[in-house]
């Protein structure tokens, strides 16, 4: 490849890194944390009542333009075009969803970015609403519930501060990754390049820790600082909103693969995803929020799921903020496309998968870039992925056991078997 070529994709997707740093998808949509403990008392006291929102409606033309202007700038013929149309295209979708905060068009192109309930998963012929219920299912036959007994939530968030603060220093170097307080944080949790911070007053069971390790410092701060170091592609430092479903996908691989996958956790992901079938049916806020209590969950999550759902769109039905679509989606795809990989005997794509915050495409797409040192490897792999040969076990195993065709197994197959 032409070097003045090369520089001229670096400096474009340079400008594309500079150009949506405004635009701050959760942190405009989000609802104000102030209003879970007021919602939840009026619940108590039996005066169940909407939230009120109060979202600042960004001005991002300027973004929007700049956008626009490298979309038509990048080289067509170019091979890395195609992930910069992508970027920049997804990143033009979602300044115009921020702009629409509070009305229903931004739950409409929330689904351009994120998906629906309806999608089909790659390599099954379920949509992501059919396997939602289908793991709601399982859990229900199994005796699964969402309130735990033996998963106490007795970590408070400073003690789990001081926790991650140690695995993090041992991870990737003293002092890389600060983990911080933030009583204004919607989520229990949120990681970035060289932080991540905890909603302060939240507490957090042994499930949880292992939880936000895998999914938030193993995936999510692991990709960032690995795109970070890129030395052409900068943009791979931040999750454009084209490559969402496959980092979450991975982070809650990442939980699976690594044992902290509870069935309460699945069925909460599921759920989520059948509350914005209801939502986009016209279901308003408290419906849906009911929905949640009777599926189990007590009213502080109930509330949190809804709040998600009905993130940046109106409360009276009929509009739902797509994302939480993606993690049971992005689960099954990352989950088929290991399988595949392994098959394949590419386990160089895997581990490529955490060199940038990409889509499964993307990395398919780099595969030459990276075999010619123009992308550089990940410096960092998740301690489950490290050990690769464990990895392909599992794997081996999964791809053994899922031809076996369970509606065959019956109780006559241990009378006569050997075991």
């Amino acid at each position: 490849m032409d070097a003045a070529d090369l520089q001229r994709i670096a400096a474009l997707d340079q400008r594309l890194t500079a150009a949506v740093r405004g635009v701050r998808i959760l942190r405009t949509v989000a609802l104000p944390p102030a209003e879970a403990p007021a919602f939840l008392a009026a619940h108590a006291a039996g005066r169940t009542r909407m939230p009120r929102s109060a979202y600042h409606v960004p001005d991002l033309r300027e973004a929007r333009a700049e956008l626009e202007t490298i979309h038509a700038a990048i080289p067509r013929a170019h091979p890395l075009a195609a992930y910069l149309l992508r970027a920049s295209d997804a990143w033009h979708t979602a300044a115009h969803m921020l702009e629409a905060v509070g009305t229903a068009r931004a739950g409409v192109l929330s689904a351009q970015l994120y998906g629906r309930p309806q999608d089909a998963i790659p390599g099954t012929l379920l949509s992501s609403v059919q396997a939602a219920r289908e793991f709601v299912a399982v859990a229900g036959e199994l005796g699964s519930t969402l309130d735990d007994p033996a998963e106490a939530h007795d970590i408070d968030a400073a003690h789990l501060q001081a926790e991650l603060r140690v695995a993090l220093d041992a991870f990737f170097g003293a002092g890389a990754v600060s983990v911080e307080l933030d009583p204004e944080l919607a989520a229990k949790a949120a990681a970035g390049t060289s932080r991540i911070r905890l909603r302060s007053g939240s507490r957090f069971s042994a499930y949880d820790r292992h939880q936000l390790l895998m999914h938030e410092a193993f995936v999510h701060t692991l990709s960032a600082r690995n795109g970070h170091a890129q030395p052409v592609l900068a943009s791979l430092a931040r999750t454009s909103p084209h490559a969402t479903a496959t980092q979450e996908g991975l982070a809650v691989f990442s939980e699976l693969i690594s044992g902290g996958m509870d069935l309460a956790r699945l069925k909460r992901i599921s759920l989520r995803i059948l509350g914005i079938e209801r939502a986009l049916a016209g279901a308003d806020f408290i419906e849906v929020f009911r929905f949640f209590l009777a599926q189990g969950q007590d009213a502080e999550d109930s509330y949190s799921s809804t709040a998600r759902i009905f993130r940046g769109v109106p409360f009276t039905g009929g509009s739902a903020f797509a994302k939480d679509t993606v993690y049971l989606h992005g689960l099954l795809s990352v989950h088929t496309f290991f399988r595949w990989a392994l098959r394949g005997r590419r386990l160089d794509l895997l581990r490529r998968l955490f060199a940038g915050k990409m889509a499964l495409r993307d990395v398919l797409d780099f595969d030459p870039w990276f075999a010619s040192g123009v992308l550089a490897e990940p410096r960092h792999l998740p301690p489950w992925m490290a050990n690769m040969q464990g990895l392909a076990g599992s794997l081996a195993f999964s791809l053994f056991a899922n031809r076996i065709p369970m509606d065959e197994v019956s109780t006559a197959t241990w009378s006569t078997s050997a075991g």
